[in-house]
């Protein structure tokens, strides 16, 4: 499932990155990779608020279509 469609308060795994390798390696520097724990702590119609090794970042909703999770 894309990390967009996690709920706030919920933690997820992520399994995989999708699209092109700029923007997989983008999201890998961020942090997003796979085995990695991701928390959303807030959400928004633009985004959500993620927490991922410690530190919280904002994600546009098409970035987070890229991250699948389980």
């Amino acid at each position: 499932m894309p990390l967009a469609m996690a709920l706030k308060g919920e933690s997820r795994t992520v399994t995989s990155l999708v699209g092109a390798g700029e923007m997989k390696q983008h999201l890998a520097e961020m942090g997003f990779v796979p085995g990695q724990k991701v928390t959303v702590v807030g959400e928004n119609p633009a985004g959500i608020i993620l927490q991922v090794k410690g530190v919280r970042l904002a994600l546009n909703r098409s970035l987070a279509q890229k991250i699948l999770v389980a």
